[in-house]
């Protein structure tokens, strides 16, 4: 059985934008804001092993390069988010460093949903519970648009890299490298 997706396209509130009352917080940012996106819901499949990102690159049919991948780690003690190519891994020394600490961890995924007030495998970097530091990997200026978790497993949003930058207001830098995701 193939698992299909939609898309619809949105910058206000209402129907068939996923942005309504029925969005997620991240959705109903994008479309308080004004902000030209696209979202994407698709039957996340919980038996996958691909991982959650590499799975939604699929079967939205998006290269795994410009599908981002929030990830919650401690820097010196605090916490900060990480936003990376799923096709990757994060590099914890260079997030320290961009964070401007000396050493970064992954955070306890309980610690990570207490935070953001989503779940693990649809940790949205937008509208977090809690308003955390965040870096983005500079490979998102490569491209038109890319994709995020829409705050829930099986949604992902599209979005100019700019206005995700601003609406995170995350700093740019080299915090991914190539590897096994």
């Amino acid at each position: 059985m193939t698992r299909r997706a939609a898309t619809r396209t949105g910058t206000g509130t209402g129907a068939g934008t996923g942005t309504g009352t029925g969005g997620t917080p991240a959705t109903r940012l994008l479309a308080e804001h004004g902000v030209p996106h696209r979202v994407h819901p698709y039957a996340h499949d919980p038996g996958s092993t691909v991982g959650y990102g590499l799975e939604a690159a699929a079967v939205l049919g998006v290269e795994p390069e410009q599908v981002f991948k929030t990830l919650v780690a401690t820097v010196d003690g605090d916490l900060w988010v990480a936003v990376v190519p799923v096709s990757g891994q994060l590099d914890l020394k260079a997030l320290a460093h961009a964070a401007g600490g000396r050493r970064a961890v992954l955070a306890d995924p309980a610690a990570a949903e207490r935070a953001t007030g989503y779940v693990v495998g649809g940790i949205s970097p937008l509208a977090q519970r809690r308003a955390l530091p965040t870096v983005l990997d500079e490979t998102v200026w490569l491209y038109d648009e890319v994709y995020v978790s829409g705050g829930r497993r099986g949604l992902d949003v599209s979005l100019p890299p700019a206005d995700l930058v601003a609406l995170t207001g995350a700093r740019v830098a080299d915090i991914a490298r190539p590897g096994r995701p």
